[in-house]
């Protein structure tokens, strides 16, 4: 299969379950099983297969910045790290979700949340925890 299909097709896979935890983020069934473990698996396993087929082959490595450079100028060892980024920040996404849900979040805050976790996932992260914690404060007043 052509590196373009397959990044195609994550990126379709990845939207899915990016759409489902945006209609419904307090839905079990869709922030355990669908986004949260389902479809960032299928994307762990496709991962693992780019970064078996590719890296061996590929120069460069972890241990610097120039190293990391040289490995991401193999076209499957990037798109190997595209996959990542997919499966781990819609991972994060539906945690988010649920932890908004158990938390009692506002479900807008926790949609407020996700296209920046998508984007970014870090900044979406850093805006959950701090939506969460100006919250808990504002509930709980020392």
């Amino acid at each position: 299969m052509q590196a373009e299909t397959i990044f195609s097709t994550a990126n379709m896979l990845a939207m899915a379950g990016w759409l489902a935890l945006l209609a419904a983020p307090r839905t079990p069934w869709v922030t355990w099983r669908l986004a949260g473990v389902a479809i960032p698996a299928l994307l762990a396993a496709l991962y693992a297969v780019l970064l078996a087929w590719h890296a061996p082959g590929a120069e460069g490595g972890f241990s610097s910045l120039a190293g990391v450079a040289a490995l991401f100028r193999t076209e499957g060892v990037l798109l190997a790290g595209w996959v990542h980024y997919l499966a781990f920040d819609l991972f994060i996404g539906a945690w988010i979700c649920r932890r908004g849900a158990a938390e009692g979040m506002n479900p807008w805050l926790v949609r407020l949340c996700l296209p920046p976790t998508f984007l970014a996932g870090p900044i979406g992260l850093l805006l959950f925890l701090g939506l969460r914690a100006v919250l808990v404060k504002r509930e709980n007043p020392a």
